[in-house]
C-alpha cells in the first residue's frame, strides 16, 4: 500500500505512563544480579591477591521534576563498583538527606566474604571498621589525622606502618547496628600520592608479608573508577532526565540504567585487540562514548529478541573493537578550579 495512509497502533504518554505503574523497579535488579552471575568468569581475573575489590561511593542527583509533582528533585545515589571488570555490584536511591555511611551499612549484606572495600574519606569512622570486620569482610579507605588520635601520632612517628587498636563504637552504634563491644585492630600505611603530598591507609589486611605496604597506592587508585562510572551514567545515560513525574519512574529509570551500563560494558568488551599474535598485546579499553551511540538503538530490540537487532549486533561490536582507546601509563591531565561553563544536565535540550 506504498502512497496511501495506514493504521498504526501507538502507546500515547497517559497509557505508557499508566502501563508502567504495574512494572516493578526491583525486576530489574533481579535482572542484573542475574547479569553479574553470568559474567563471573569475566570478573574473577581482577582480583587482588585473591580478593574481589569493591569501590563503594555516593553521588548527589538532581532530577527533572516539575512544582507539584509528587517526585522530589534531589536525591543521593549509592553504589557498589567492581573497578577492574567496570560493573555496577548494586546500587540505590535514598532521599537528599540520607547519609553515606548509613547506606553502606545496608549495602554491606550484598558483598562476599572475600570483598574487599575500597572506601574514600566520607566513609571513615570506628562504627564503619567495627561493622565490616565483623561481618568478615575486608576494607582499605584513606584517613587523616582530624579524625583519629592513633592516626595523629602515627603520621609524628615517622614509620611506614603501624597496627593499631581503634577504639570500641559507641553504645547507641552498638545497639543500632548490633556490634560487638571490642576494639578493632587495623594497620596503618604511609604513601605518597602522585601529587607528592602524604596519604595515610586504613586497612583490615594485617599480613605485611602477603600483602606488602607499597601495593596499597595502585589499590587505592582503583577507587578513582567509581568516580568515572558515576559520572559516565550521569551524563551519557542522563540518569536525572526521569521519564515520569513519580518517584516508581524514577526507581525504573534509575535500575534500568544501571543494567544499561552493565550490559554495555560486557558487550563493549567483548574482545581485546593485540598488535600482533607475538607482540604483546595493547592495553586498552573501550570507547564508552561511541559504545553508548552505536549500541543505543539496538540494545532494547536485542533484549526482545528482534530479529533486525541480533543481526546488526555483530557488526556493531566489531566496530566498537576498532575504536578501543589506548591506555598510557601515567598520562595525566590537571584541571583548574572554575566554573562549568555549560547548564545542569536537567536544563539542557534532550533528544
Amino acid at each position: 500500500m506504498t502512497g496511501e495512509d495506514v493504521r498504526t497502533r501507538a502507546c500515547n504518554d497517559r497509557a505508557f505512563a499508566k502501563a508502567r505503574r504495574g512494572l516493578s523497579w526491583h525486576a530489574f535488579v533481579s535482572l542484573n544480579q542475574t547479569l553479574l552471575r553470568t559474567a563471573a568468569p569475566l570478573i574473577d581475573p581482577h582480583r587482588w591477591h585473591g580478593l574481589r575489590v569493591v569501590a563503594a561511593d555516593g553521588s548527589r542527583l538532581r532530577v527533572s521534576t516539575r512544582r507539584g509533582a509528587d517526585l522530589d528533585a534531589d536525591h543521593y545515589a549509592f553504589a557498589l563498583y567492581l573497578p577492574g571488570a567496570e560493573l555496577t555490584l548494586h546500587a540505590a536511591l535514598g532521599p537528599a538527606d540520607a547519609c553515606e555511611r548509613q547506606m553502606l551499612f545496608e549495602a554491606l549484606d550484598q558483598t562476599a566474604h572475600d570483598d574487599l572495600l575500597v572506601l574514600d574519606r566520607g566513609l571513615i569512622g570506628n562504627t564503619i571498621a567495627a561493622a565490616i570486620t565483623q561481618r568478615k569482610r575486608h576494607f582499605c579507605m584513606r584517613v587523616d589525622a582530624s579524625g583519629y588520635t592513633c592516626v595523629r601520632e602515627f603520621l609524628n612517628s615517622g614509620n611506614t606502618e603501624a597496627i593499631v587498636d581503634l577504639n570500641p563504637p559507641q553504645h547507641a552504634d552498638r545497639i543500632d547496628y548490633e556490634l560487638q563491644d571490642q576494639p578493632t585492630r587495623v594497620r596503618l600505611i604511609r604513601g605518597l600520592t602522585p601529587g607528592g603530598s602524604v596519604r595515610v591507609l586504613m586497612t583490615s589486611l594485617l599480613d605485611s608479608k602477603r600483602h606488602p605496604a607499597g601495593t596499597f597506592g595502585d589499590l587505592y587508585h582503583r577507587r578513582w573508577r567509581i568516580e568515572e562510572a558515576f559520572k559516565r551514567i550521569k551524563h551519557r545515560l542522563r540518569l536525572e532526565a526521569v521519564s515520569g513525574f513519580t518517584h516508581l519512574a524514577l526507581q525504573q529509570d534509575f535500575s534500568a540504567k544501571i543494567l544499561a551500563d552493565n550490559l554495555h560494558t560486557l558487550l563493549a568488551s567483548a574482545h581485546e585487540t593485540t598488535r600482533g599474535q607475538d607482540a604483546a598485546p595493547v592495553q586498552s579499553r573501550p570507547n564508552r562514548t561511541y559504545a553508548f551511540d552505536a549500541l543505543r538503538p539496538i540494545l532494547g530490540g536485542c533484549l526482545l529478541a528482534v530479529s533486525s537487532c541480533i543481526a546488526k549486533l555483530d557488526r556493531t561490536l566489531e566496530i566498537i573493537v576498532r575504536t578501543r582507546c589506548r591506555i598510557q601509563t601515567g598520562r595525566s591531565y590537571p584541571r583548574t578550579a572554575k566554573n562549568k561553563p555549560h547548564a545542569h544536565s536537567n536544563y539542557k535540550l534532550q533528544c
